[in-house]
């Protein structure tokens, strides 16, 4: 399988950024595992991050018949970007997403994902684990 693991706005402050809730590992730590446990089941994994909404619609578009699947952390846009709802609606690669923390214990706002009803499963309050987990919803052979 071909993953494309997407991470939206701040996630590459990750290790800088509110450890106390994210970890101490950085956005590099998180991509060399999610490309080593690709790897580790005969999969690839490319890791896209961007502070900006357009990127990642435009990384989901081109995703389309290149990927396998999509694992996304949409970070904030999670909450309100229809756009990137709209994204992962219109190409044929079906999507996981992810969150790090646990957004139902956090700010009341966080609980409340516009993007997931675009995505076969989501997943949160795993750590840097998540993303594993949402690969292996592909590796075992779901597809939706």
């Amino acid at each position: 399988m071909k993953f494309l693991i997407i991470n939206g706005p701040n996630l590459n402050l990750l290790g800088k950024r509110e450890p106390g809730i994210y970890g101490k590992r950085t956005y590099g730590d998180l991509c060399q595992l999610v490309r080593d446990y690709a790897a580790d089941h005969g999969s690839t994994a490319d890791c896209f991050q961007s502070n900006h909404e357009g990127a990642i619609i435009d990384a989901i578009h081109a995703a389309d018949g290149v990927y396998d699947a999509i694992v996304i952390n949409p970070a904030a846009y999670t909450h309100y970007s229809y756009a990137i709802l709209d994204a992962l609606k219109a190409v044929d690669v079906p999507a996981f997403e992810v969150h790090i923390s646990h957004i139902d214990s956090r700010e009341s706002f966080r609980a409340v994902s516009v993007t997931a009803p675009a995505c076969v499963g989501q997943i949160y309050g795993h750590g840097f684990e998540g993303y594993c987990m949402a690969m292996d919803h592909f590796l075992k052979g779901d597809k939706g």
